[in-house]
């Protein structure tokens, strides 16, 4: 053999593995062993805002209480580009003067307790109740309609969150199927008993529970996705990996839904197994 041969050999064996090591150091840093695969991040379909599970957990929490005022999708868009202007969807213990929470509502301006409005569920129903004083709440444009709930010192500012706001709502409300989703790593323990109860308090929903699983039955498509969606916003806060129906399926490592088979006709949820009993002594 030739010496140019054999350097065109050597070459090529280079070549090989480095290619093998670039697709094995590519998958070792999307596994769930690598230190430096990506924040958990959350998004929907039609707006590029991303988001972070505790940001989509609030979203639907806000969601969740005006479903269960039969408030419109108008009012969850309203609520949410309130949010995230006032406080980017964070439930914060501070804020100008005595500003608290998801909205920043004021103590003082008799809003409620400090401690109550840092709850997002009683937060969101004190947005709501004012909200539906306001007059032409549901044609007025929403930056408009913010502003007359929050008395703002900037009038304006709630417009620039309305695309975010409505897409987050078209999901929310299961208007606009298999549009949310969350990325993140896979759970080390899943909090079944947590995720039925908020569930139930959430959606009114009692779901049927297995070892990891949640079965939610629904009486209509519109329903079932609002489940759905429920569950991926909080999926990073109870563990779970899985959300099928309707014949499509989130998983945790996904960017969106798939196309699967369908294989139940109520909202089919996975989580991670739960973490195993304390000891003692």
């Amino acid at each position: 053999m030739t010496a140019r041969a054999r350097t065109g050999i050597a070459l090529l064996v280079a070549v090989a593995l480095i290619a093998a090591l670039f697709v094995i150091v590519t998958r070792w840093l999307h596994s769930d062993s690598s230190p430096f695969q990506a924040a958990p991040s959350c998004g929907v379909a039609g707006d590029s805002y991303d988001l972070t599970p505790e940001q989509a957990g609030n979203a639907a929490t806000i969601g969740s209480v005006a479903l269960s005022r039969s408030l419109p999708e108008r009012a969850v868009t309203v609520a949410l580009a309130t949010a995230l202007q006032e406080s980017k969807l964070r439930n914060l213990d501070y804020g100008d003067a005595d500003s608290v929470g998801l909205f920043q509502q004021r103590p003082s301006q008799g809003w409620g307790p400090a401690d109550k409005l840092q709850q997002p569920r009683y937060a969101a129903g004190r947005f709501f109740d004012v909200l539906v004083t306001v007059r032409g709440w549901r044609t007025r444009p929403v930056t408009a309609v913010a502003q007359a709930v929050q008395r703002s010192a900037y009038p304006d500012a709630y417009a620039q969150w309305e695309q975010t706001a409505s897409a987050l709502s078209l999901a929310l409300t299961g208007t606009k199927p298999a549009s949310l989703w969350c990325n993140y790593r896979k759970p080390a323990h899943g909090n079944r008993t947590q995720a039925a109860t908020s569930l139930a308090a959430d959606l009114a929903v009692t779901p049927k529970a297995g070892p990891t699983t949640l079965d939610a039955a629904v009486a209509t498509s519109q329903g079932g996705w609002r489940v759905a969606s429920w569950a991926v916003a909080n999926g990073y806060r109870f563990g779970i990996t899985e959300v099928h129906y309707a014949g499509k399926v989130w998983r945790r490592s996904a960017h969106g839904w798939k196309t699967e088979k369908a294989t139940t006709t109520g909202v089919h949820i996975v989580l991670a197994k739960a973490a195993p009993p304390a000891t003692t002594g």
